[in-house]
């Protein structure tokens, strides 16, 4: 064993060094930092510029504030800032920055070389540079531009053991690219400018209202994001979330393009991750993964930031009010998105069709550049547009019919034999069929009294749920047209205004059946059955403090837990739809969400579970022949089924032709 040493005070540079472990671990840890001291600093130009992916060179210069002469000594010290003085401060603080420490920890293991100047006069700046093993700012004069300019030269060259985890030139920049793009997406007043190895990639103009926005996410995320997305903006409860979510048939195979702000500052967080999965549960294809660019704003003083080394993860005061604020924006936004309505997608197309653009219902609406808007971000879509508009398909006269487009007549007469074939469909679409009758000899006071009061009051609470019918237009065919063909058993063939429209009928009725079901189970409490012989838990004392705390919340779900010691559980009573379920993983998953996240949906998961095996067995299956009224029925229904873009697995449903890709796989107009 070593000779034990008497305790000292590390000198300066070594106790910078040990602070840079935590701050600096690659160059996209130090352009992070620089970045966020520059918008901290009231900036609307910052230029980040790199050689070697960051190794050899950073530069980041912004036209902020800047910093005076007599601030500079103190700029490269530890624990020295301008963004707080208090406690009260720190527990509410809005600045990105605010630990005093980046500058220090960043110079310890690099050439660093501050420029600033406060005033107007480009003659009057300075520059500042700490060397040695007491890390002494020495002070210049240096001419410099209103702003600050930070310079980074040789990340890691005192510190060998640092240097050799770095990667290759190229894994290190897109490193400092994911920062760089993270940073670009929080501030949209601020224009941005990236080079590396003086060539420019990136060159973001500033610009604070929805198509500028929206021109930014689809430079650095591509017009398949946007094209693919729904645009939200939602305030309750003193908490505004508003941003971009992708359609589910808009997955990725990595969790890549999954941007979310509070307050400005991009964080990830397991809250924020449990409450997307959950929204996305029923929607999304196994193993993929959703997109998003979303920003919640709160009220500063309501959530920590000064949780982590970095500040990538954040404390919400109340968890629980702000998951389930982002579950249920989320998951009404996805319901909104019907099937062949705006805002809902192609599912299947490369580039987005114009006339799927537009205006959603309520607050959501699809992400796209409007009519009138600067086409220059979109410049493949508008040269597209152009070719469609040389490669018109001329209507084909056929006998009997007045041409290809669907008129007017066409759609009066088929909507009248709609109607007399279906005469209460439009009114009895999505309304769960009541209970079978109580029998004879329950009193009108009795259990039947109660039982049919119970259904009243859910069948009131599930028509105001139902989504709303269409707007009846009958010179104009319905969103997914009209059905023309079967094809193979398979699919149904139906034409639009657009186009032609391919529907997957097993999958569509799937999801149709599985969210008629879901309405009718989970329209009230889930119902219950005792067990025979209740099921023991051993468990821990928080588990037991869980279990009584969250009571309610179990009933709900018709479980009974009590609690019959101190370590000990008992289950009492189970959803009759789990009746086989084994119950101890699943009560552990709840007590466990329920702790974390203040929400467990498990119990949820497992009944919907079954809820899907049950609707794909009770749909229509593939081979079966529908009469041309049977497929008209279908397409009517997933127009107002909520998520029927996609099936229970996730799968798309349906997809669509227009005649601008129809006309270029003939090669009509060249």
């Amino acid at each position: 064993m070593s000779e034990p040493r008497p305790i000292r005070i590390l000198d300066p540079r070594l106790a910078n060094q040990i602070s840079a472990g935590e701050v600096v671990e690659r160059p996209a840890s130090v352009v992070k930092e620089l970045v966020e001291n520059a918008i901290d600093a009231g900036s609307r130009r910052i230029d980040v510029e790199l050689e070697a992916g960051g190794t050899r060179l950073i530069r980041v210069r912004d036209d902020g504030s800047g910093i005076g002469e007599e601030d500079l000594a103190l700029a490269l010290s530890r624990h020295a800032t301008s963004k707080i003085i208090s406690l009260e401060e720190l527990e509410g603080v809005a600045s990105l920055g605010f630990r005093g420490e980046a500058l220090a920890s960043i110079s310890s293991v690099s050439r660093l070389e501050l420029v600033s100047n406060a005033d107007e006069d480009p003659t009057t700046g300075w520059r500042v540079v700490a060397e040695g093993r007491n890390m002494e700012p020495r002070i210049s004069p240096a001419p410099h531009a209103r702003g600050t300019s930070v310079t980074v030269r040789d990340l890691f060259f005192n510190t060998p053991a640092r240097r050799k985890f770095l990667r290759m030139e190229k894994t290190e920049f897109s490193h400092v690219e994911e920062a760089f793009r993270r940073q670009a997406l929080s501030r949209f007043d601020i224009g941005w400018t990236l080079r590396h190895n003086q060539k420019t990639l990136h060159q973001l103009r500033p610009g604070g209202d929805q198509a500028s926005r929206e021109r930014r996410i689809a430079s650095l995320l591509g017009k398949a994001f946007l094209e693919n997305a729904l645009h939200l903006d939602l305030e309750a409860s003193g908490l505004r979330l508003w941003g971009w979510v992708g359609l589910p048939t808009h997955s990725r195979a990595q969790a890549d393009q999954q941007y979310f702000f509070v307050n400005g500052r991009v964080v990830r967080d397991r809250l924020v991750a449990h409450a997307v999965r959950q929204a996305y549960r029923d929607v999304m294809f196994n193993g993929r993964h959703p997109v998003f660019v979303l920003y919640l704003e709160v009220d500063p003083a309501v959530v920590d930031v000064n949780v982590h080394p970095t500040k990538h993860e954040v404390r919400f005061r109340d968890g629980r009010l702000v998951h389930d604020f982002l579950f249920s924006s989320l998951h009404r936004a996805l319901g909104e998105a019907r099937a062949g309505h705006p805002g809902a997608g192609h599912p299947g197309d490369v580039l987005g069709d114009d006339s799927g653009a537009g205006s959603g219902e309520g607050s959501v609406d699809k992400a796209g550049v409007e009519a009138g808007e600067p086409q220059a971000a979109f410049p493949e879509a508008q040269r597209v547009a152009e070719r469609a508009g040389r490669w018109q398909q001329q209507p084909m006269a056929l006998p009997g019919e007045e041409g290809a487009r669907v008129t007017p007549d066409r759609v009066r007469a088929f909507m009248e034999g709609y109607r007399a074939l279906h005469p209460g469909h439009e009114e009895s679409l999505l309304t769960p069929r009541p209970a079978a009758p109580v029998a004879d000899g329950a009193g009108a006071g009795g259990a039947g009294a109660g039982g049919a009061a119970a259904e009243m009051a859910l069948a009131e609470r599930q028509s105001a749920r139902r989504p709303p019918l269409p707007d009846a237009d009958d010179t104009r065919a319905p969103p997914l047209g009209f059905a023309i063909a079967q094809l193979h058993g398979v699919y149904i063939l139906a034409q639009s205004e657009r186009g032609l429209i391919l529907v997957d009928m097993h999958a569509a009725h799937e999801r149709i059946v599985y969210e008629r079901m879901k309405i009718q189970v989970h329209g009230g409490r889930l119902e219950a059955q005792p067990l025979l012989v209740p099921v023991s838990l051993a468990a821990s004392p928080a588990e037991v403090a869980t279990a009584e705390a969250e009571r309610e919340a179990f009933a709900r779900f018709g479980v009974e837990l009590d609690v019959a010691g101190p370590e000990t559980l008992l289950v009492r009573q189970l959803p009759v739809q789990l009746s086989d379920a084994d119950v101890e993983p699943l009560i552990r998953d709840m007590l466990g969400e329920l702790e974390r996240y203040g929400r467990s949906d498990r119990l949820e998961a497992h009944v919907n579970e079954l809820l899907a095996t049950m609707a794909c067995h009770g749909s229509v299956r593939a081979n079966r022949q529908l009469t041309q009224a049977e497929m008209n029925a279908l397409l009517r229904d997933m127009e107002r089924t909520e998520r029927s873009g996609q099936c229970n697995h996730g799968r798309p449903t349906w997809t669509e032709m227009s005649m601008k890709e129809l006309d270029l796989l003939f090669m009509r107009g060249q």
